[in-house]
């Protein structure tokens, strides 16, 4: 049975389960006040549900040697050898990644190279999108958040998930122009969403939906399960 996290929340009124499509989590929230057996009876009658969305997860796809992995749209290509340099090299057609050194470590170098590469493609990005708003940003960074592609502070400092690197050129500019319009407006009002269409140069819908639907399976890239 897959293991399930129970929180009580102070303002639940009914139990309620859910999954963690970045994480594999089955959480259970739970009212303040409510019965063991009434939540066994919950995880019993919904264990065909649970075992059905643990089984559509995405596949793990971790990082070995002759594997491939997400960038910019792409599918790459992991070509280690030992005698290669230490630092990762991607080729001009963007499809395969050589990299060098120790077998130990190899996982993180390239995932280092990875999240570089996703600072200064974004970095790059936001200023674009910064020039076109007229705007300043105080700073940009990448982490590796589960609940949202990018951030904006009051203080015009910008966070994005370096997993976008691995999502499509396309893609990652919708995220980018969506946290620069957040510089002018930090709200989803109608004058919000007209300045990131202005900065996009097109509709935002498509690159929302493609990360709908193929997000949660870059989350999946490093593990091993």
């Amino acid at each position: 049975m897959t293991a399930i996290e129970v929180v009580r929340h102070p303002r639940a009124r009914r139990m309620k389960l859910s999954i963690d499509n970045a994480t594999g989590q089955v959480r259970l929230t739970l009212p303040p006040r409510v019965a063991l057996a009434e939540v066994l009876r919950l995880i019993e009658a919904n264990r065909r549900w649970i075992a059905g969305k643990v089984a559509s997860l995405p596949l793990p796809r971790p990082i070995r040697p002759g594997g491939y992995l997400p960038f910019n749209g792409n599918e790459m290509m992991l070509d280690w050898q030992p005698d290669l340099p230490r630092r990762p090299e991607l080729d001009v057609a963007g499809k395969r990644l050589s990299v060098g050194g120790p077998f130990e470590g190899l996982a993180a170098r390239v995932e280092r190279w990875m999240r570089g590469e996703a600072l200064r493609l974004l970095t790059e990005e936001t200023d674009h999108y910064a020039r076109k708003a007229g705007c300043p940003v105080e700073a940009v960074r990448v982490g590796d958040p589960k609940g949202r592609w990018g951030s904006c502070s009051s203080r015009s400092r910008i966070a994005y998930s370096w997993r976008l690197v691995m999502a499509p050129e396309w893609v990652r500019r919708a995220v980018v122009a969506h946290e620069v319009a957040h510089l002018v407006h930090l709200n989803h009002s109608p004058a919000f969403h007209r300045l990131h269409r202005q900065l996009l140069g097109c509709e935002p819908a498509p690159a929302k939906a493609w990360l709908a639907v193929h997000g949660p399976a870059l989350y999946w890239v490093g593990r091993d399960r």
